[in-house]
């Protein structure tokens, strides 16, 4: 659903929401409502036929108080300013609320990656480190995979990341593959975190086993989510990719639709569903609302229209501040994004730790210290929530402000 709501506006104003709740510090405030740095680069690329095209890039490295600057790289059309400082603000966030010493960051490049071929991916993505490597590195700024972009481009970068320094840096990009120090467990990493928090939440809302699931978003976090989600008991009856989405109020066998998706291209005429629109999906009278897709989904247009009984964010930025308070006031819980979807930038710094040490864990080791890290991060929160009878997204910008605005104040700003 395309929108014209300005995500970075939306991301300020859950920062004032949260400073009011905290009475925080004037000072402390003013500095949060701005980006440390921002980078905009010109990124020429020869095309296959021989022709020239200049790609705009960004990397906005917003706040660096609790470690270096991290978030991923996205390759979309629509990329813009202020969508990337918005990511950068609610990665900032994300990284204190589930508690890895992380700053916050995000970068991506307006550019359409289907339309390229795999060379041109190639030499976009290198000459775009190209032009920022002297602004980022292991303790300073870690990009990581996002929307379109895969662990082949962050191999592609750390090559060249460690070409311009002279020696191998693994520890400068997390997403990696295996063969060059990714992490066992990265793919899943997202979800599975998704669905640790799910099965606290079901537990604290007395969910009934069998609860139905409905996920807008195919990609990866949306597979594996609703995969994950599906083994722990769940009942997951829709799912949607960019194209089409589809509804079976008996259940859906997931990873089949997966398959079926990858021969056919789309989810769209899975044997034994339903056809339905992303805007229907939305309103689908299920149990649990899993907006896992891009931002701006859920708005003051079609809140009124939930019928979930809870919704619990795995994209970024889903649900618009208006929407936010459609649902409260309609007692529709949000867990939200910066709680939900922690779970791939925890694992990355998991990944990154393993690559600082030479030291690597199996995938069971790394997923049993991610349950931990979503256990703590759910606990921390809901305390947040109850303390301040509050709703759960104010409570984690609470938790996470607390946190940003410590380290800030230890440093002596």
């Amino acid at each position: 659903m395309p929108s014209k709501i300005n995500p970075f506006k939306s991301a300020m104003e859950q920062l004032t929401n949260a400073a009011k709740t905290l009475n925080l510090d004037p000072v402390i405030l003013s500095l949060l409502k701005n980006p440390e740095r921002i980078l905009n680069v010109s990124v020429p690329v020869r095309m296959d036929d021989g022709s020239l095209k200049v790609f705009e890039g960004f990397r906005v490295q917003y706040n660096s108080a609790r470690g270096p600057y991290k978030g991923g790289l996205r390759y979309h059309p629509q990329v813009n300013m202020d969508e990337v400082k918005a990511l950068a603000f609610w990665m900032a966030i994300k990284n204190a609320v589930v508690g890895v010493p992380y700053g916050g960051g995000k970068g991506g490049i307006a550019v359409d990656p289907k339309k390229l071929s795999k060379g041109e991916l190639e030499r976009v993505s290198r000459k775009f480190i190209d032009l920022i490597y002297k602004n980022i590195g292991p303790q300073v700024d870690v990009p990581a995979p996002d929307v379109n972009t895969t662990p082949e481009m962050m191999g592609w970068m750390v090559d060249e990341y460690s070409k311009l320094v002279g020696r191998l840096e693994l520890g400068v990009i997390t997403g990696k593959p295996l063969s060059m120090g990714g992490s066992a467990g990265r793919e899943e990493a997202t979800g599975f975190g998704g669905v640790a928090v799910l099965k606290e939440a079901a537990n604290h809302f007395k969910l009934k086993r069998g609860a139905t699931v409905a996920v807008q978003g195919f990609g990866n976090v949306g597979y594996f989510f609703a995969l994950l989600a599906a083994k722990a008991g769940f009942k997951v009856v829709a799912v949607s990719d960019s194209k089409s989405g589809i509804y079976s109020p008996k259940g859906l066998d997931v990873f089949k639709v997966h398959e079926w998706k990858k021969q056919m291209g789309v989810v769209a005429g899975y044997p034994g569903s339903a056809e339905v629109s992303n805007e229907k999906l939305l309103q689908l009278p299920v149990d649990v609302l899993v907006p896992a897709a891009l931002e701006n989904q859920i708005t003051d247009k079609n809140a009124r229209k939930i019928k979930a009984k809870l919704v619990l964010e795995m994209a970024n930025g889903p649900t618009t501040p208006e929407a936010d308070r459609i649902l409260l006031r309609r007692k529709i819980p949000v867990v939200p994004d910066v709680l939900s979807n922690s779970g791939g930038v925890a694992t990355s710094y998991l990944e990154w730790t393993q690559n600082l040490s030479g030291y690597y864990w199996s995938r069971e080791e790394v997923l049993k210290k991610l349950t931990a890290y979503m256990a703590d991060a759910w606990k921390n929160v809901l305390a947040e929530r109850e303390k301040h009878n509050t709703d759960f997204r104010n409570a984690a910008f609470i938790l996470a402000i607390q946190r940003i605005a410590r380290a800030m104040k230890d440093r002596g700003a």
